[in-house]
């Protein structure tokens, strides 16, 4: 049986700024290839469901990176 890794998910860490100046840290499960954008709005709209403080919508706050478990989870 042949495993198909093209569609495989990554894990993505994604820590927004609070407005208490807190930082809220976020898993996000997206392809290796996936928009850093796309990456923040999950964790973004994962955030906005909880009943915690507001976070900034603004990408330019947020600070994203691959959570590495090999070599082969880094951006290419």
């Amino acid at each position: 049986m042949a495993v198909c890794t093209q569609h495989r998910l990554h894990t993505w860490m994604v820590a927004l700024a609070g407005v208490d100046g807190r930082r809220y840290v976020y898993r996000v499960y997206a392809p290796r290839d996936a928009l850093p954008g796309d990456v923040f709005w999950s964790a973004f709209h994962h955030h906005d469901e909880q009943a915690l403080p507001r976070v900034s919508d603004a990408f330019d706050t947020a600070e994203i990176w691959p959570l590495a478990s090999g070599p082969d989870l880094r951006p290419r």
